[in-house]
């Protein structure tokens, strides 16, 4: 019966549903295409990032300065340059960025990074590039404890620019906001393959158990905004250049 039911089809309309499925399908795939480029990728900030890295002395006025408080912000700013990419920004499909990325323009190993807030540094023992600072009490809600998370602070082979005062397996050094902690790096975490010299930050859940938790997921992390009193959330900051005292487009 089955089988019957198949002969019997017409080749013309069988034809038409298929035609009409695929076309329906690369509609959707379109839209999906669409959606991502427009609410989160942001080509404009991409643009942006590749403008300041050839010429940062160009665009001066889209820079940040580190141990700068923007109208009184709770953390400090932890090094200099253009915060090119920002919390929830995706560079691809099902990516979304956990912190902020911040350009110095300069080569590796030359742009100062200090610590945003008063805490107890943490190096693990294979950590090339990065620290993580414990906040035992969060500034805006002191009820809870959270980390600040500092990567990239190596040259493109993972020869580290951390400050030598914390060598690897350092942990629970106290330090107050503005200390020294090394350098902006162009370190992927692949020797060789560097990536363009920055400062990647971030701020880190705890888990409940005087843990950090794994802070390559978004939803480990926070929103750095209110920290910062800057627009850093790709949310709703589409294209707008966060800099103190003035937001310029």
């Amino acid at each position: 019966m089955v089988d019957d039911w198949h002969d019997s089809r017409n080749p013309k309309m069988t034809k038409f549903v298929k035609t009409t499925l695929i076309l329906a399908l690369i509609g959707l795939i379109g839209l999906g295409v669409f959606f991502f480029v427009r609410r989160v990728f942001r080509p404009a900030r991409f643009a942006r990032i590749g403008m300041w890295i050839r010429n940062p002395e160009d665009h001066a006025e889209w820079a940040v300065a580190a141990l700068e408080s923007c109208e009184d912000s709770v953390f400090q700013m932890p090094t200099n340059g253009y915060v090119g990419f920002i919390w929830g920004d995706s560079f691809r499909p099902g990516h979304s960025h956990q912190g902020i990325d911040i350009f110095s323009g300069t080569e590796a190993g030359e742009t100062p990074i200090y610590s945003a807030y008063d805490g107890y540094l943490t190096r693990l023992p294979d950590w090339k590039s990065s620290v993580i600072i414990r906040i035992p009490s969060d500034p805006l809600h002191p009820d809870r404890q959270i980390w600040t998370y500092y990567t990239h602070l190596a040259d493109e082979e993972g020869i580290s620019f951390i400050d030598p005062q914390f060598p690897t397996g350092t942990l629970e050094r106290f330090i107050p906001a503005g200390t020294l902690i090394g350098h902006q790096g162009n370190y992927s975490g692949t020797p060789n393959h560097p990536v363009g010299v920055h400062l990647h930050f971030s701020i880190v859940k705890d888990d409940g158990n005087g843990k950090f938790l794994n802070e390559l997921r978004k939803e480990n992390t926070i929103d750095p905004s209110e920290y910062f009193n800057l627009p850093l959330n790709s949310s709703s900051n589409a294209s707008t250049i966060p800099v103190c005292g003035q937001i310029s487009d």
